[in-house]
């Protein structure tokens, strides 16, 4: 007998404006459940206390969730300058004060070492995994967590208004797999002070921005599917900043055959090397590597 789907094929993504205290998983069973959705995913874990862009990948488009976690992220976030907490952030306990507050003339003139690649280790509160287990899932549990260090790049640290309360505002755009509590908690250390996070918000994961959000309160109050249908933006949407190659219609469908096609009918000189998009009449085939003897698919979709 037939399995049964437990729900609908939709192809597109939804970006989230998250809203803080929810995961990111809940988030997917949500937007899952309000869809009726056979398949989605999300392109990398926001905190909890986190809000902001928040990708989610519907049916064919989690093939694609790669691209999008390895694209570079913006945020803005506002620091509590002379605390410390457990998490780096306002889930955790106070574990240390400072009488230390900077100045801006400190706070400008520290930031520009923090500009370029850098090394940091991020908080055991953390969501990476050490040896199969999330580290958060081990230091709640009072386990001492070893933390790798990492290097990240950040490409602009901006301090956009010092507020009351010795409290300042940043934006950071950066690299993937930065760990912006840690940031934070660091450059209070290069100030001679304490810190940690009471706001963090992302307003860019690769090509998606705040002008692509959408509440989750509004999804939740859409009753027809005609109009849920609506806010999904198409795949492609994620491959904007990804060269395109218009194939003919039989090496097409070789591509979603998963074979190799001839590079000699297209224009592939500046593409040699790299991953790009084919398409055939506008619609999207396949991701391919180029390389001077062949194209080869290296994502197919079945659209």
């Amino acid at each position: 007998m037939a399995r049964k789907k437990k729900g609908e094929d939709l192809n597109g993504w939804l970006i989230i404006d998250k809203p803080r205290d929810i995961t990111s998983n809940a988030v997917v069973n949500i937007t899952r459940r309000i869809f009726n959705a056979n398949k989605n995913g999300h392109t990398g874990t926001l905190d909890p206390f986190a809000t902001g862009v928040l990708p989610i990948a519907f049916g064919e488009a989690t093939k694609l969730i790669s691209y999008v976690m390895d694209g570079d992220k913006e945020y803005e976030f506002l620091i509590q300058w002379g605390v410390e907490t457990s998490t780096d952030d306002t889930e955790g306990e106070i574990v240390g004060e400072s009488e230390v507050f900077p100045s801006k003339e400190e706070i400008l003139k520290m930031i520009p070492q923090f500009i370029g690649k850098i090394k940091q280790t991020p908080s055991a509160f953390s969501a990476i995994k050490i040896n199969g287990q999330r580290a958060y899932d081990l230091a709640r549990k009072g386990e001492d967590v070893e933390m790798p260090e990492r290097e990240i790049e950040i490409y602009a640290l901006e301090l956009l208004e010092e507020l009351p309360n010795h409290q300042a505002k940043f934006r950071v755009a950066c690299s993937k797999g930065t760990y912006v509590r840690t940031l934070g908690k660091d450059l209070a250390k290069k100030l001679g002070t304490l810190g940690y996070l009471l706001e963090l918000r992302r307003t860019k994961c690769g090509v998606f921005s705040s002008d692509d959000n959408i509440l989750l309160d509004k999804i939740k109050k859409i009753e027809y599917k005609e109009e849920l249908a609506k806010v999904l933006l198409p795949i492609e949407t994620s491959l904007r900043d990804i060269a395109e190659i218009a194939v003919s219609e039989a090496d097409a469908a070789k591509l979603k055959q998963g074979q190799k096609i001839s590079p000699k009918p297209y224009q592939i000189d500046a593409l040699i090397g790299r991953e790009v998009v084919a398409v055939f009449e506008g619609r999207l085939v396949a991701i391919v590597g180029v390389d001077v003897s062949k194209i080869s698919p290296l994502r197919v979709f079945n659209l």
